[in-house]
């Protein structure tokens, strides 16, 4: 069975970058995900478009292909406050180079780097760690296989279903029935903060 819009894949794969291995899945503990559905990158997808279990790949994405080039507007300050815990600010996560998860404007989790702090402000970086990289890809397609209509409705690990701040249980046609807006802010992918 070729993998297409819809399939069921599982794979195993390695990602290297400027010379080093910088993730890998292995047989064991492999990646599975519905091709077309927008979980992976695009690119990753295209290149692996058509094939067939035992399938091996090996492919380069470029930053554009990935997770783009290096913005400098995703480079920002904030008042030492935002990082208050119950009325005390968390020193002790306040260290350059550490990474902490973020909310954006939609409830999402972005991770942050911290790259600075000072005595009223901390800079960090809510770029990808791979934004501005190139991405060398190779593995093996381990199964391929048709997704089930409740895997296309809820997603493969339920990740299509959630409870919204409305406090009722949703699949991924929208929040209250309002996929403009609504407390997700008109993108169910990114709606961490509705659970």
């Amino acid at each position: 069975m070729n993998i297409n819009q819809n399939k069921v894949v599982e794979l195993c794969y390695e990602l290297e970058v400027d010379g080093e291995i910088v993730d890998r899945t292995t047989r064991e503990k492999p990646l599975d995900f519905i091709q077309g559905t927008g979980s992976l990158l695009k690119k990753f997808e295209e290149n692996i478009e058509g094939l067939t279990a035992g399938s091996r790949f090996s492919f380069t994405l470029t930053p554009e292909e990935g997770y783009g080039e290096v913005d400098p507007d995703r480079i920002i300050e904030l008042p030492k406050q935002a990082f208050e815990v119950n009325g005390e600010i968390r020193e002790d996560l306040l260290v350059p180079g550490n990474t902490i998860p973020m909310m954006n404007n939609m409830g999402g989790v972005i991770p942050g780097k911290i790259l600075e702090v000072s005595e009223t402000s901390v800079r960090m970086d809510l770029n990808s760690p791979m934004a501005g990289k190139t991405l060398n890809f190779s593995g093996e397609i381990l199964t391929v296989r048709e997704a089930t209509e409740k895997e296309l409705k809820e997603g493969l690990h339920g990740e299509y279903v959630h409870t919204c701040c409305c406090g009722h249980d949703h699949d991924h046609d929208g929040c209250c029935g309002d996929n403009e807006g609504g407390c997700c802010g008109g993108s169910h992918d990114g709606c961490g903060g509705c659970h």
